[in-house]
């Protein structure tokens, strides 16, 4: 009888409410249990310790969560009451009690530690916990990474209570002898049978179910056994097979494979009440350890979640300090591995857990790529101590070995799923061009079956990662030897193999199509081996897929991330991938319609780079011309125009102009010529948008197509650009008014080259007012933000350049060249960004190009050389100085430098910054030491060539104090060439003697007093200069030249 009234009055979940009855209370089975148990006496009858045994049973399997209004001072009186009532004769019911007493210590234990984590993520997600302080950040780092291993079976780690940053490991984590007993024994998972699936008898949820079955199926055995792709607990080393096929390996992860997006293992589910039907294990026997298990998991889990919280609220600068701290490093020789989130992605049983660890990891690892740019592989053990850039490198490869360990090892999709985003993160970050070999040949064999799984969410993963590995540092010849390997290495059938894919043959074929016919431009060795990779993705996105959820994105990045770095490979498919676009384009999806266009645009950009004139490609290997203009046909004549009109998708329309000005200039001039009207109309029609996307792409567009040979001499059509970017110019967006700034400089670029014709015609028919507009324009954007201010100095420069005698002569222009030249005088010495200073002095340099310009008798002109001269000798960065040494040795007249004065100012200042060019602070600044110097050497040489007689005095004081220095300055400038930022300096050995000449030929031809001293100086230095320099460099022919003149 007594059972039967037990049975009845199991807490068996919350009774159904009626009306008449309060809210449910969770805490009401405990206290109407421990009620009942307290009003028991000792009885040492049948009926007694029957009654005992069923209340112990039911206070076991009762649910202890969050707000469950169960208090300590419950718990210890029911567990005095329990101590009097058993008989200590009776083992059974004194093994019970010591079940209960443990499940319920540790139970509402683990519930406390999930409380705080749960509160503290509060505080760090609401912006209220403010880690300022080292100290702060360092205690709760400490608290998290303690939490991260609670509980985990096999592991006992020692804490300190703060956490400091370091580049080296604080400490070793791990007991050095046989690990510890962890906080409970019965935590320990059985090794001597593997667990199955328990069929549940209570109806749920049905996407709850999906989750356990996935979690069950996904558990991980932790015993210490070795093997392939298990893990010595106790010595934390793990070895992988050796072959890197997966036929033989564990890939297929059961689980939901439909599902088109993978849930964040940091959902709210993660802080459910833990029930016995939502345990992270499958447990045939239900009792109490599958309990306390599932209780340290949410645990570990919740550590995690806060942990990436906390990431979110710190700087990455702040974060790497301690990256030692939780990032693996390769041990040394003998000496275990400090504990880490690989430790947790590989030895944890719970796959929701290894999920959690595995996104922490990857928020770690996103946006590292300039912390890791250090690294640096070795093999030089001499040194006496490891480098913070070896220790980099060393970590770089323990997280790829670890990984890929994972990757063969995990069969949850889910946990799969994020072990390859990770990888993908690490393979985008990673420096692989300082980093020897290998370490991308094994994550590729690796990830090859994976792209045949059968879970959809593992196979989009697999291809972002290949897409990760072909972007990276692109082009890398380890990739490239990837790229050209067989198409079925590694892609062998198995039981993950995709369904509705067919037998590798059917992406085997040569490509076909007008390439082939019109003749291949590749190598016979790429045409005869095709990238299997390509032909893999264009196969996927052309045939008809039986599964309609398939998400074509990840393949057309790779596809285009091909196109960026390894066009030789991927030019043999244009016209196939001409046919993918306009697949693309015509598809329903707007985001498979946007990586179609954006296809396109890095198609566009790679035939673009073939044909510049630096371009290493060899003519017979580029695309010829006609194809590329049968390409773009097909393009125009296709889907694209109608994604440039789909006012309803603007990022589609914005993308869609990208691609549109990304049409090979020679091709442009070849295309009929109503397709090239549509791509002008278009463009000047979608200028008008509202929408600042669209009007960004198409300014920048304009932009583009106004540098076109064949449209740059359009007067009409510069004309309709120029206004069309002068409205963008006074849009409210800053980033389509820098865009427009940008154009605005493209097309006075235009101008200077149409100046250079021969045929006048253009500056002729050129409006002036239209003219006026532009200056005024670039002035008022010239006091706009950077983005815009670089290119609307450059703008002015240029506009100011192009004026010709007639503008200059009319009054309407005289006020706003005085205002234009004021906002370049000013730009240069405001402290703005490098690049708005660099710019600047440009601009200036453009302006005394001019001979129209009244230089010899504007005021403005001293004030120019005023703002120049401060910049050479005071600004902290080389390139502007530079620049600004070089616009100083622009001006062809002597009259342009005006007064005596002015000149021995300019002079004067080049000696004072070529006597600091070595005064910098940043090391940065170093490397452009040289080109300073050479430059600096340049103007003086030219103002020698031009000295009036009444300059001469200034030069030889100049000489005379320091004279050597400029000299030694000079024969470095003689003897050495030049680098690419020294614009317009004579690069060939005897164009720099032949300006000394020259010098030294118009100082001997300047009409002084007999006997002037100052002369004589100046020639004996020249003299003096040659024939040190002509010593050196064994040039005896032009020794003797010099001697005899």
């Amino acid at each position: 009888m007594a059972a039967a009234q037990v049975a009845g009055s199991l807490p068996g979940g919350p009774p159904p409410e009626t009306p008449g009855e309060p809210p449910f209370d969770p805490g009401r089975g405990f206290r109407c249990l421990s009620a009942r148990l307290c009003a028991l006496r000792p009885d040492d009858s049948s009926s007694g310790r029957t009654e005992i045994h069923l209340l112990f049973d039911q206070l076991i399997s009762e649910t202890y969560s969050e707000g469950s209004g169960v208090a300590p001072e419950d718990v210890s009186t029911l567990l005095v009451q329990a101590c009097r009532l058993v008989p200590l004769n009776q083992n059974h019911l004194v093994s019970k009690l010591s079940q209960l007493i443990h499940h319920l210590l540790n139970t509402l234990q683990v519930n406390l530690l999930q409380n705080a984590l749960k509160g503290i993520q509060s505080l760090l997600n609401g912006g209220k916990m403010k880690l300022t302080q080292t100290d702060e950040l360092g205690a709760l780092l400490a608290v998290l990474k303690k939490s991260m291993f609670h509980g985990l079976p096999g592991l006992n780690i020692e804490m300190p209570t703060v956490l400091y940053p370091t580049p080296l490991p604080q400490y070793d984590g791990r007991p050095p002898i046989q690990p510890q007993q962890s906080e409970s024994s019965t935590s320990r998972p059985a090794v001597s049978k593997k667990k199955k699936s328990k069929v549940k008898a209570k109806k749920i949820h049905q996407g709850e179910k999906e989750e356990e079955e996935e979690e069950s199926s996904g558990e991980r055995e932790v015993a210490p056994v070795t093997g392939p792709g298990r893990l010595n607990l106790h010595r934390g080393d793990a070895q992988g097979p050796s072959s890197p096929g997966a036929q033989s390996l564990p890939l297929a992860g059961s689980g939901a494979a439909g599902k088109d997006r993978v849930s964040s293992p940091f959902s709210s589910s993660s802080w459910r009440r833990v029930s016995s039907s939502e345990s992270d294990y499958s447990d045939a026997e239900g009792g109490m350890q599958s309990k306390v298990r599932s209780y340290q998991a949410k645990v570990r889990q919740g550590a995690l979640a806060c942990f990436l919280s906390t990431i979110k609220s710190i700087e990455k600068k702040v974060l790497y300090g301690y990256w030692s701290a939780f990032v693996p490093d390769t041990p040394e020789l003998g000496s275990p591995q400090s504990v880490s989130l690989m430790t947790l992605t590989l030895k944890d049983p719970s796959p929701k857990t290894r999920a959690c660890a595995l996104q922490v990891l990857s928020a770690i690892l996103e946006g590292s790529k300039q912390f890791l740019s250090i690294a640096e592989d070795t093999s030089d053990h001499k040194r006496a101590f490891t480098p913070f850039s070896v220790m980099i490198a060393s970590s770089i490869k323990e997280l790829h070995r670890c990984l890929l360990l994972a990757l063969v090892a995990e069969s949850s999709s889910q946990t799969l799923t994020q072990i390859i985003k990770c990888l993908a993160n690490l393979v985008s970050n990673s420096p692989y061009n300082r980093l020897k070999l290998s370490l991308l040949t094994k994550v590729w064999n690796q990830i090859k079956p994976y792209i045949r799984h059968k879970d959809v969410n593992v196979r989009v993963s697999s291809l972002t990662l290949l897409g990760a590995i072909v972007s990276t540092h692109a082009p890398l010849p380890e990739v490239q030897l990837l790229l050209q390997q067989p198409c079925s290495s590694g892609l062998g059938s198995s039981s993950s193999a995709t369904p509705h894919l067919s037998p590798p043959e059917w992406w085997k074929k040569a490509p076909s199509g007008p390439f082939v016919e019109e003749g291949a431009v590749s190598s016979p060795k790429l045409s005869s081996e095709p990238c299997w990779l390509i032909r893999l993705c264009i196969s996927i996105v052309v045939l008809p897929r039986e599964d309609s959820c398939s998400d074509l994105s990840p393949l057309l990045s790779v596809l285009a991330h091909l196109a960026r770095g390894y066009f030789s490979m991927t030019q043999v498919y244009l016209m196939e991938l001409g046919e993918v676009i306009c697949k693309c384009l015509g598809e329903a999806d707007p985001s498979v319609q946007l990586h179609g266009a954006k296809l396109l645009e890095e198609l566009g950009t790679s035939l673009i780079h073939q044909y510049k004139p630096d371009s290493s490609v060899a003519p017979d290997q580029r695309v010829p011309v006609p194809l590329v203009v049968t390409f773009w046909t097909m393009m125009l004549n296709g889907p694209l125009p109608r994604a440039l009109q789909n006012a309803e998708h603007p990022t589609l329309q914005a993308s869609a102009c990208d691609a549109l000005s990304s049409i090979l200039p020679e091709a442009f001039s070849s295309l009929p010529s109503d397709r090239q009207i549509l791509c002008i109309t278009m463009l000047l029609g979608l200028n008008d948008s509202k929408n600042r996307l669209v009007k960004a792409a198409t300014s920048r567009a304009l932009g583009v197509y106004v540098l076109f040979p064949c449209l740059r001499q359009d007067v009409i059509f510069v004309a309709d650009t120029a206004n069309a970017i002068l409205m963008s110019l006074q849009d409210k967006s800053l980033n389509v008014r820098a865009k427009a700034a940008w154009s605005l400089g493209n097309l006075t670029d235009t101008l200077i080259v149409n100046m250079e014709t021969p045929d006048p015609s253009f500056q002729e028919e050129f409006s002036g007012l239209l003219l006026l507009k532009m200056l005024q324009s670039a002035i008022d954007a010239s006091k706009d933000k950077d983005k815009v201010k670089s290119n609307a100095v450059r703008a002015l420069g240029n506009l100011l350049h192009f004026l010709q005698p007639s503008h200059i002569e009319k009054p309407r222009f005289a006020e706003i060249i005085e205002e234009a030249i004021q906002a370049l005088i000013s730009t240069v010495l405001i402290e703005a960004a490098m690049k708005v200073r660099w710019n600047a002095c440009y601009a200036l340099g453009n302006v005394f190009k001019n001979p129209a310009l009244p230089l010899e008798t504007a005021p403005w002109t001293s004030q120019a050389y005023n703002a120049l001269t401060s910049v050479v000798t005071s600004c902290k960065n080389f390139k502007v100085r530079i620049r600004s040494a070089a616009a100083l040795a622009v001006p062809h007249r002597r009259e342009h430098y005006g007064s005596v004065e002015q000149y021995a100012q300019i002079w004067n200042a080049l000696v004072t910054a070529l006597q600091k060019s070595e005064d910098t602070t940043d090391f940065l600044e170093f490397k452009y030491c040289a080109s300073l110097r050479t430059q600096i050497c340049q103007a003086l040489i030219h103002l020698l060539s031009l000295a009036s007689p009444s300059d001469l005095s200034c030069i030889r004081e100049t000489l005379e104090l320091h004279g050597d220095m400029v000299q030694s300055f000079i024969l470095q400038f003689l003897k050495s060439g030049t680098e690419r930022d020294d614009a317009g300096a004579p690069h060939h050995p005897q164009e720099r003697d032949q300006m000394v000449r020259t010098a030294l030929g118009h100082i001997n031809n300047v009409q002084v007093l007999t006997g002037d001293p100052a002369k004589k100086a100046i020639v004996s230095f020249l003299e003096d200069t040659l024939t040190i320099y002509f010593d050196s460099s064994g040039s005896q022919v032009a020794l003797l030249g010099l001697t005899h003149r």
